[in-house]
């Protein structure tokens, strides 16, 4: 296994480019897949190994997927020819469902495994298939398998259970090409479903109300390839502000949308840090100590669930008491390893008691999941003393070069063993 050792102690300083989103990536991805004809060509797609998994899984499926020598991703579905996805990729992470979606789109029958993912709770696909019924969908549950068959989709009014951003793409997508209108009651109204709205629009479809809780999707006969370019990603550019907080850093992040991220800027700013915007930039100036704050999780546009561990990180080094309430997920499991580091933090239904430390202290610590990894990253750059942080394969399904960017930002952090999975991204040939 690949750990990450840090030296902290050290602000760190300078500029930093933020990638693509991974998550409306993941889904722009597969929802290329469902045009018939041409050819989408997909920029700013980070290259994390989640998306590696997802290509790898069309692949399986007979769709046509490469890089070329200029990181953008090539995708062609012409021949999408099987219904069936592989169980030992499917596994590995949640946003794989979609596949279930394209294949009810596009081939009328599914065979999807019930998918993993990061440890932080229960999160089951219920939603998912509930919302597949609804669209004409006969679907049975057997041996870890969703099987699915549809002679034909058709338009219906659904209501999406905790506005679910998986259940809102993967219905999306499915929907695209079915008979008639669909109409989602609570939909997520995240940036990435909104991307991915513009991205179907492009294609030929026909989706209204993204970014608010109804969403319109008429379906259409058929769908094209097309170029497009990713949103930036708000969960790193959120990260990254945490990790100049935390260090009493100086940072400039570029290529943002500021307005993505505005509850974590307000909080942020709650807690001493000044924060400047500029177009696509925000130049993070944080003090010697953040003092503390309350924070709740909540759907976009609140404070999102994946910044809550940098979030309470920051906060064991602050002055005075936070309390952070949890209310999507399960996150907490990262705590443990939180507390090795000398952080003094207690929890109790679903809420951290968070009582600020001067100063934490480096240890070998787990990562429990993409954004805890994250978390004991920004926590050990702060850290006096050496940290080595074990488990980096889940980190890299999220974040680009993070230990790079961290390294040109003057942190003292490097990696013992290189992960396998780069070469995933290597430029792929041509094969029209």
């Amino acid at each position: 296994m690949a750990r990450l050792i840090v030296e902290g102690g050290r602000p760190l300083q300078g500029s930093v480019e933020i990638s693509g989103a991974k998550n409306s990536a993941l889904a722009i991805i597969v929802a290329a897949a469902l045009a018939e004809e041409g050819e989408s060509i997909l920029e700013n797609i980070p290259q994390g190994s989640d998306i590696g998994t997802i290509c790898l899984i069309l692949r399986e499926l007979g769709v046509k997927v490469w890089f070329d020598d200029v990181g953008r991703l090539h995708l062609r579905a012409e021949k999408l020819n099987k219904f069936q996805a592989s169980y030992d990729l499917v596994r590995r992470m949640r946003a794989s469902f979609y596949s279930a979606g394209l294949l009810l789109a596009r081939m009328g029958q599914a065979e999807v495994p019930l998918p993993g993912g990061c440890a932080i709770g229960s999160r089951p696909v219920d939603f998912h298939i509930k919302g597949f019924t609804q669209l004409g969908a006969e679907i049975s549950i057997e041996h870890g398998f969703m099987k699915a068959e549809a002679k034909e989709l058709k338009g219906a009014q659904i209501y999406v259970n905790r506005a679910s951003v998986g259940t809102t793409i993967n219905l999306m997508i499915a929907a695209s090409l079915a008979k008639g209108t669909t109409v989602l009651e609570n939909a997520a109204k995240e940036p990435e479903v909104v991307d991915l709205a513009i991205f179907l629009n492009g294609m030929g479809g026909k989706v209204r109300g993204a970014g608010t809780d109804t969403i319109r999707i008429e379906g259409v006969s058929g769908l094209r390839g097309i170029e497009y370019s990713i949103i930036p990603d708000r969960i790193e550019t959120g990260t990254f502000m945490f990790a100049a907080a935390i260090t009493g850093g100086d940072v400039t992040l570029k290529s943002v949308v500021a307005e993505h991220v505005r509850v974590p800027i307000v909080k942020l700013e709650e807690a001493g840090v000044i924060i400047e915007r500029k177009d696509n930039e925000l130049r993070v100036r944080a003090p010697q100590r953040l003092k503390a704050i309350d924070v709740e999780t909540m759907p976009y546009p609140g404070f999102p669930t994946d910044l809550q561990q940098p979030l309470v990180a920051s906060l064991s080094v602050a002055e005075g008491t936070s309390v952070v309430r949890e209310t999507i997920f399960d996150r907490f499991r990262y705590i443990d390893e939180l507390r090795r580091m000398g952080a003094d933090i207690k929890t109790e239904r679903g809420t951290a008691i968070v009582r600020g430390v001067k100063q934490l202290t480096g240890a070998p610590v787990e990562i429990t999941d993409l954004r805890a990894g994250a978390a004991l990253t920004i926590a050990a750059l702060a850290a006096e003393g050496r940290t080595d942080l074990y488990g980096v394969e889940i980190l890299d399904r999220g974040y680009e070069l993070f230990e790079e960017k961290l390294q040109n930002l003057g942190g003292r952090i490097y990696r013992k063993k290189t992960a396998e999975g780069r070469d995933l991204f290597a430029p792929r040939p041509s094969r029209k």
